[in-house]
């Protein structure tokens, strides 16, 4: 980047050069020609690598333009090449394959450290940097040797094969780059994800061909192999992807972003005392998108917070609307994982609750367990100064994270909701039936109340309720209403047994 930059600074010479020699010379004509073909010719020395080849240079200029045949000269060496590993970067990489083009046979092999960063929190970047270089040579000493290799940027490698790779040569590969690493004497494994792409009907776009391998690396993020390749379809579905992200603004002001609730019942007495606020999305041309879909894409595209605090709005909003008509709840809404790093999101929530001139018991926050596990010192402290203000937290899908019981013990939280995974082999499976009742008996003995989720059928309320649930919800119960709907049947909700 410094050889460019001065060659840039030697061109700004030049042109100004042009203006102080202007009267002192005649052929201005010349002079002009010269610079033409200089920016020409610097143009293509970047993208083909080329010396300058000046035919007429003004007996002025000559001892610049000497200066910066000789930057340019040096260029290539830098340029294209990551300084860290000594490979190849992405603008090399992108250059090599553009002039192997086309190409019909081999594979492109895009490998991610999965939680790389993790690595430079826990050893500080001067121990990540070495890793980097270590697992840099590692692929250079690869036995099944690829034709090309670059450091696309922080943590992600790309390979280029000339011939094309079986699952178990991935695998293989996988596994001997995963080899444990030791620096400074201290052990450090890695997992990798890795994404495919055969060239065979992809070989006519350098840029697009790296697209849809970064496509196929995100699915492998999702699989369970954590291996994958791109598929005709993926293209499809990134362009869905981006037109949600897009919409997804323009959703929220015009109203196709709404909610509904679904009420919970309270098994002592029978009766309604909260629901559960659920965001819908009715696009104008996509249909019917989940929070599932939409979610964790606008987490990805930054938008989340945007998500949140209108969510937020919403069911404060229509919160005062019920108190004003005499329907007192407790109304639950979900928080992504991108609220929590948020340090002034328990006091957005006070001045919320104050400009609605609502109690803080009336609303709860409902966090998913994984969430909180992914940063839990965080979580815990941002969620204490939450509770302190009288606002009531649950932990959301508990169970089905990898940390449950042993951290619960140090959540500032009211309630657990068990996620309705629990249930689906209850009726056949007498495992998931201990697991389930071990899971209730732990959380009431630490004081928390637990609602369980998904509740279809009679005998399985009767079961729970056996169990010593607190709460149930789902549509056995209620189904999820617009406020409308929930206002029309509140008395029964309210007084039913």
């Amino acid at each position: 980047m410094f050889v460019i930059g001065l060659v840039v600074a030697s061109l700004a010479l030049l042109i100004f050069s042009l203006y102080i020699l202007q009267a002192k010379y005649r052929s201005l004509r010349s002079q002009q020609k010269f610079l033409a073909q200089l920016c020409t010719q610097l143009e293509q020395q970047k993208v083909e690598r080329q010396a300058l080849d000046i035919g007429i240079v003004p007996q002025a200029f000559a001892p610049l333009y000497h200066t910066l045949n000789e930057l340019l000269k040096a260029l290539p060496a830098s340029v294209g090449k990551d300084k860290l590993t000594g490979l190849v970067n992405r603008v090399g990489l992108k250059r090599t394959l553009t002039g192997m083009m086309p190409l019909t046979q081999g594979t492109l092999v895009l490998i991610d450290i999965y939680r790389f960063r993790y690595v430079n929190d826990l050893f500080g970047f001067v121990f990540g940097d070495i890793l980097l270089k270590q697992f840099a040579e590692r692929l250079n000493s690869l036995s099944l040797s690829p034709r090309l290799i670059a450091r696309l940027n922080g943590d992600e490698f790309c390979l280029y094969y000339e011939q094309a790779l079986t699952e178990e040569q991935l695998v293989h590969l996988r596994g001997r780059l995963q080899v444990p690493f030791n620096i400074k004497n201290t052990p450090v494994s890695v997992k990798l994800q890795i994404g495919c792409l055969h060239l065979q009907e992809h070989h006519a776009d350098t840029s697009q061909m790296l697209r849809r391998v970064d496509l196929a690396l995100k699915k492998a993020r999702h699989s369970r192999s954590a291996i994958a390749y791109y598929a005709q379809n993926d293209d499809i579905r990134q362009l869905r992807e981006l037109k949600i992200i897009d919409s997804l603004p323009k959703g929220l002001q015009r109203n196709q972003v709404y909610m509904v609730y679904q009420a919970k019942q309270d098994i002592a007495t029978g009766r309604c005392f909260q629901v559960e606020a659920l965001m819908r999305w009715e696009h104008d041309e996509l249909g019917i998108i989940s929070p599932g879909e939409f979610i964790p894409l606008a987490e990805y595209a930054g938008m989340i917070d945007l998500v949140s605090q209108w969510a937020l709005d919403q069911v404060l909003a229509q919160q005062a609307k019920w108190r004003a008509a005499g329907i007192q709840l407790c109304v639950a809404v979900n928080l992504s994982t991108r609220d929590l790093d948020s340090e002034t999101l328990p006091q957005e929530i006070a001045a919320r609750l104050a400009y609605y001139q609502l109690p803080p018991e009336s609303l709860m926050i409902e966090i998913t367990e994984s969430t909180l596990m992914a940063d839990l010192t965080k979580a815990v402290e941002t969620l204490g100064k939450i509770r302190a203000l009288g606002v009531r937290l649950a932990i959301d899908d508990f169970g089905t994270g990898h940390s449950s019981l042993a951290y619960l013990k140090h959540l500032p939280v009211n309630e657990v909701k068990i996620d309705k995974a629990f249930l689906k082999d209850l009726e056949q499976d007498k495992p998931s039936e201990y697991i389930l009742e071990a899971s209730i008996n732990i959380a009431k003995k630490l004081g928390y109340e637990v609602t369980v989720e998904g509740i279809e059928t009679l005998e399985i309320r009767d079961r729970l309720v056996a169990m010593g649930v607190d709460t149930i919800q789902g549509m056995y119960y209620a189904k999820p209403m617009s406020a409308a709907e929930l206002e029309m049947n509140w008395a029964q909700l309210h007084n039913t047994i």
